[in-house]
């Protein structure tokens, strides 16, 4: 990569060639390099070495030995929160007998964060990309994402940061008119002013509420890594604190743009909704209303980073980056899209298919990156302390505590209208009082309702429910019978037939949308 003369304030070469020589670390293999404007990574056998660079940007300045030997010791306090496996330690080096060396003894020259070295095709960049994101990693991701947001120390940063944020960026796509059309970065200039003028006021109740947190700062797909089976999230920002500092939705929201705007809707739907239900008793819901928002923006900094290194490509690469540019532009607009919103209620029998079909249509209704998705099954558990996979007892599905699992999906349904985003709830709701309270929240809320009933031999769901594995439903054969012998009385929803596959399923649902 390369680094304008202008930033570069020391000659960090003799380093840099120590580093890369094989006998350095007793070696006879190659030593892999990756280049960055901040720094220099050394793949070393088993073991990676980073080194800053001696760069002075208005953003970042590691332009003295201290201010780099303070950024790898932070770097390391930051990451060994959330990979403490990979993050190794500080090591100097160091000049002595007039040669440079790797640690010991002598003149401290530079200094370098010493990681244990993973599989360089197993970030979930390069894993999306080549398998996709499959569904027990993304929930794994939301629970290591919602844990780190849990244990993040609150701060209070002087309010109308991210309006800046969004100022510089519009200025920095002005910089471009040969990429991005200047009547479209003024209109995206507008959404903007539009979301901040009136969202500002709810951003700042949740600075007062501690949702305002030292985030990872830099969370998207290439900074997570599938280890041991695991995704761990690695190089957190180190450098801006301030940067770094922010409502935790808007550190979410850079993975959930980066996912999306790979065409993987509903991955990133999931996620979102993996992450609130990590969240447990108390989700950000309504932080839901600013989510459109922080995801345009973080597309619209990438759009603006894209273009910005134009400058070091040319011919083809230049024109796939141009092209890559505009669809981040794009993506923006299109989360600052104003939408419907919409409260969609899915019932039927167990094994009706209700939750594969709420999932999917998650993606489909109100606002960027969709509905959220309220499970009976999950909150039955949820309320019981109960881990999602685990079996509860018989006394937990008592009419009583069916009737609180219900009045919480409507509790947790209104908290998500109020906040602008939409809804998708998933439950039998066989009696006709049920499904008459779920819509009647859509009515005080002020918002369109589609109730979807979906219908499938009985014989059909017993088989169902009883080839499930790793599911939050508790449902047996026995229920689907004890329920199909229930009147459900008068039934205004619309009636789906769910035998076929998922995506002709999803079809028949959606064209009712």
């Amino acid at each position: 990569m390369s680094i304008s003369a202008d930033h570069v304030v020391a000659d960090q070469e003799p380093v840099f060639r120590l580093l890369a020589d094989p006998a350095t670390y007793g070696l006879k293999e190659a030593v892999g390099r990756i280049d960055t404007h901040g720094a220099v990574v050394f793949l070393a056998g088993a073991d990676v070495y980073k080194v800053k660079r001696a760069v002075r940007f208005s953003f970042m300045d590691f332009s003295t030995l201290e201010k780099r030997r303070r950024a790898c010791a932070r770097e390391i306090e930051i990451n060994r929160a959330t990979a403490p496996e990979l993050y190794l330690g500080l090591v100097p080096i160091i000049r002595r007998g007039g040669a440079l060396h790797l640690g010991g003894e002598g003149e401290t020259v530079e200094w370098a964060v010493h990681m244990r070295r993973f599989d360089e095709e197993a970030t979930l960049d390069k894993v999306a990309a080549r398998e996709g994101l499959i569904q027990p990693l993304i929930a794994a991701l939301a629970e290591q994402v919602a844990q780190m947001h849990a244990r993040a120390p609150a701060a209070n940063p002087p309010p109308g940061t991210l309006r800046k944020v969004a100022q510089g960026v519009v200025a920095g796509l002005d910089e471009s008119p040969q990429v991005f059309a200047p009547d479209r970065v003024a209109g995206l200039d507008a959404a903007f002013t539009e979301a901040f003028d009136r969202l500002e006021p709810l951003l700042a109740r949740r600075a007062e509420a501690g949702e305002v947190r030292r985030c990872h700062g830099d969370l998207h797909l290439r900074n997570i890594a599938l280890i041991d089976g695991r995704p761990v999230l690695f190089d957190a920002l180190e450098f801006d604190e301030a940067l770094a500092t922010t409502d935790r939705l808007y550190d979410l929201a850079f993975l959930l743009m980066d996912i999306g705007a790979r065409g993987l809707a509903f991955e990133a739907n999931l996620l979102l909704n993996r992450y609130l239900i990590a969240c447990g008793d108390d989700p950000p819901f309504d932080g839901l209303a600013a989510l459109p928002l922080f995801i345009a923006l973080r597309a619209a900094i990438r759009a603006q980073v894209l273009a910005a290194a134009l400058g070091h490509r040319a011919g083809g690469e230049r024109a796939a980056a141009v092209k890559e540019a505009r669809s981040y532009l794009a993506y923006a607009e299109e989360a600052l899209r104003p939408r419907a919103v919409r409260l969609v209620a899915v019932g039927g029998l167990s094994g009706s298919g209700k939750s594969t079909l709420a999932a999917r249509l998650a993606p489909l209704v109100g606002p960027v990156p969709g509905a959220v998705h309220l499970r009976s099954d999950v909150e039955r558990k949820r309320l019981h302390g109960t881990p999602e996979l685990e079996r509860l007892p018989s006394g937990a599905y008592s009419m009583a505590m069916t009737e609180a699992v219900y009045e919480t999906l409507r509790a947790r349904a209104e908290a998500v209208l109020a906040a602008g985003h939409g809804v998708v709830v998933d439950a039998v709701h066989q009696r006709p009082d049920e499904r008459a309270a779920i819509a009647e929240v859509a009515r005080a809320c002020g918002v369109d309702f589609l109730g979807l009933w979906l219908e499938a031999p009985v014989d059909a769901l017993a088989r169902r429910v009883e080839a499930r594995r790793g599911d939050a439903s508790d449902a047996t054969a026995e229920v689907v019978q004890w329920q199909a012998g229930r009147d459900i009385g008068p039934l205004d929803w619309a009636v789906i037939e769910s035998s076929g596959t998922p995506d002709e399923v999803l079809a028949r649902a959606a064209g009712l949308l």
